[in-house]
């Protein structure tokens, strides 16, 4: 029960970051219930072995929801952006599916320093690089209407959702910091970046589940391959409470305040994986 109590807060505190940031399933859900699952089944069983790739395809499913209901709320405030949104969402699901495939073929750990190896690039980045703090003006106006090439908009795509997919973060971390150098604002960046991971949550779950259904028999009742259903069920109630709170706050954070608390968190996160 105590273990469910902490999904649940966990699961609100997703949904406040993924309505308010863009991220939230991934960023908040994985590390949780990575650490969660180790703890209580032991680093050497069956789940504890395959504890991160648990965590990242829950984290998929999770985000369905999650990105779903917060890319509602952003529509409904005139906040996304679809003539860039649309073209990216094939080819985000297709690398959804190569993303997630390689992932329940590779360890545990692995994926775990994936993990930590792709939030520190991104953190460092958007420190070091200018353009994230403050968006460059000068790009503003480009940045509304940029047309990239077929070919770009494919890779970028292809790029965005197998990154998603493999580490279960959703396309966030990929896509607001693209959109935030274009001279995006950060509502705007962070709002594009939920219609965007809805290709990766679909794409990236029916893969967790159809290509590891064998290894999530071993894990007992209660798993679709490695979707822990029952986590699932509670963070999803938690993260549908947290996009309700969340919302108020929409827009009514300054710009250059969001881009930092959003770097702020990321460094959370990151610290709370590096931990054994």
């Amino acid at each position: 029960m105590e273990f469910y109590l902490v999904l649940a807060l966990f699961g609100t505190l997703a949904g406040v970051t993924t309505v308010l940031f863009g991220f939230g399933g991934g960023f908040v859900v994985v590390p949780v219930l990575y650490r969660t699952l180790v703890h209580l089944h032991g680093a050497d069983s069956a789940i504890g072995q395959s504890a991160m790739q648990v965590a990242v395809a829950t984290s998929t499913c999770v985000m369905i929801v999650g990105a779903g209901l917060a890319t509602r709320r952003h529509h409904r405030a005139g906040n996304v952006d679809w003539a860039q949104v649309r073209p990216l969402l094939a080819a985000i699901a297709a690398g959804a599916v190569a993303g997630a495939a390689a992932a329940t073929v590779l360890r545990s750990d692995w994926v775990r320093w994936a993990f930590v190896v792709y939030l520190a690039c991104t953190i460092l980045d958007g420190l070091l690089r200018p353009g994230f703090i403050r968006p460059r003006v000068a790009d503003a106006a480009q940045a509304a209407k940029p047309r990239p090439s077929g070919p770009l908009t494919a890779f970028l795509g292809l790029a965005i959702g197998a990154v998603a997919a493999f580490l279960g973060v959703g396309g966030s971390v990929m896509t607001v910091p693209l959109m935030r150098r274009r001279g995006a604002p950060m509502v705007q960046a962070t709002a594009a970046a939920n219609p965007l991971s809805l290709p990766v949550a679909l794409a990236g779950t029916a893969t967790y589940v159809l290509l590891a259904w064998e290894q999530g028999a071993a894990f007992g009742t209660g798993y679709a391959g490695f979707v822990d259903l029952r986590a699932f069920a509670v963070l999803v109630v938690g993260s549908w409470l947290g996009i309700r709170l969340g919302g108020r706050f929409v827009g009514r954070l300054p710009d250059g305040l969001h881009a930092k608390v959003y770097l702020a968190l990321l460094t959370l996160v990151l610290l709370a994986m590096l931990m054994r």
